[in-house]
């Protein structure tokens, strides 16, 4: 067996591969003499089948079986050896001229290379790291909704400014009808408020859906619509008023406190407040990491320039998945992954020159953390190590499970790195503004 590599560029080469039936026939032997042995053919006795036949029965077949078996495993081992790092896998070059007669075969495969490149991690324009804080207004806010929550339930006679609204929305051209509880201080305007205004059980009320509320979304939920349709939704609704209640608030005492946060451990509203805002950024500081990883891939991106083989990439895509895609298709799929590609090469770099990884000790002591805070949900505040141990390894045994917790653990990984080696600046803001300035 022979096998060279001819390069085309420094993205793209063919590899050849020579066979002849010195590397494969010993091989072929040995398998139809097993035949022989087991082949159940009428007119002869199991074991006393003639060679001949056995060889006209099965040898092409069993010939071409052990060829593509000794070309794949020369094939891989090759690309180990010679250290390619290739993208997709090697395609087989059709031969017009290919015929299976003969003992001498020659196969080519294309191969796409990763290409060679450098990451900047310290590019011109700083990635913003926010830092999201919970405002006072955002605490009292919480503060009001979870003495509500625990509130008692008034009924009113007529609308008024505390009232809660029950009732059915309708639009019969666009087939809504949708019972939901509304609060007046929700509504947008002082045209829509002064139409609720002292109206009583079973009146109902013409209302236009634009602008109807201070924030869309709570038409989107209401009316239970895409968030791509709401900003749009221009519709007349009749609205018929079923239930008019007040909540009548928690008191901020001990017993208010024992309920939300357990004995003793809030005693004032002061430290309500504080335990409240604590609780909130550490939310706020998992989607602020979640936003700066997605700035930071960006940034990345952007900043990190190279060439890929598109061409090959795109022959790849068309016969890789479980539908062959038309020359059209693979393009589109491959101008839609090429991004992902990109980081996934670049992250490979950042992971490879800076030894990040995870060792199996490292996924494992995540793990027993993950189902820890899982058990802690549930009371379970003190698990046994051995029965995390335990635990643990049933989870990481499951393909799908460790690999998902894998990818988390390497994002905090690459997380970590990135805060301590990249150009960043960190902006304070509350969740507002951060929903503003990151959602738009």
């Amino acid at each position: 067996m022979n096998i060279t590599k001819e390069n085309i560029d420094a993205l793209n080469s063919i590899v050849k591969i020579d066979i002849t039936s010195d590397d494969y026939q010993s091989k072929v032997d040995e398998i139809l003499k097993d035949y022989r042995k087991k082949a159940n053919i009428p007119g002869f006795r199991k074991g006393h089948v003639p060679m001949g036949l056995v060889k006209k029965q099965y040898g092409k077949s069993v010939m071409i079986d052990e060829v593509n078996k000794l070309l794949q495993d020369s094939l891989n081992k090759f690309l180990v050896e010679e250290k390619l790092d290739v993208l997709g896998n090697p395609l087989p070059k059709v031969q017009e001229d290919f015929s299976w007669e003969g003992d001498k075969f020659s196969f080519e495969f294309e191969l796409g290379l990763a290409p060679e490149f450098d990451v900047n991690l310290k590019p011109k324009k700083a990635i913003t790291a926010y830092k999201i804080v919970a405002d006072d207004k955002m605490i009292e806010d919480q503060i009001k909704n979870i003495q509500e929550q625990y509130g008692k339930m008034k009924t009113q006679e007529a609308v008024e400014e505390n009232s809660n609204i029950t009732g059915t929305f309708v639009n019969e051209e666009k087939e809504i009808e949708k019972k939901s509880t509304i609060k007046l201080d929700k509504i947008k305007g002082k045209t829509n408020a002064k139409k609720f205004k002292g109206k009583k059980v079973g009146d109902t009320i013409d209302l236009e859906s634009k602008g109807l509320f201070t924030d869309d979304h709570t038409l989107m939920n209401i009316l239970e619509i895409s968030h791509d349709e709401v900003h749009d939704f221009d519709a007349p609704l009749k609205f018929t008023i079923e239930e008019i209640t007040e909540t009548e608030l928690a008191e901020l005492d001990q017993e208010f406190f024992d309920k939300i946060f357990g004995k003793d451990v809030v005693k004032t509203v002061d430290e309500l407040k504080a335990k409240l805002a604590e609780d909130a950024e550490k939310q706020f500081a998992t989607q602020a990491d979640q936003q700066l990883l997605n700035a930071v891939t960006e940034s990345l991106i952007e900043n990190t320039k190279f060439d890929l083989p598109a061409e090959f990439l795109q022959k790849w895509l068309a016969v890789a998945g479980e539908k062959p895609l038309s020359p059209e298709e693979a393009v589109e799929e491959y101008n839609r992954s090429e991004k992902g590609l990109r980081y996934q090469l670049i992250e490979g770099k950042i992971s490879k020159d800076n030894d990040i990884q995870v060792s199996y000790e490292d996924l494992k002591e995540y793990a027993k953390g993950y189902i820890k805070t899982q058990m802690a949900q549930y009371g379970n505040l003190n698990p046994e190590e051995k029965e995390l141990d335990e635990i643990s390894n049933r989870v990481l045994a499951n393909q799908e499970e460790a690999k998902k917790l894998s990818d988390q653990l390497m994002n905090e990984k690459l997380l970590k790195f990135f805060k301590e080696n990249m150009n960043l600046k960190t902006k304070e803001v509350t969740y507002e503004e951060f929903v503003k300035e990151v959602y738009k």
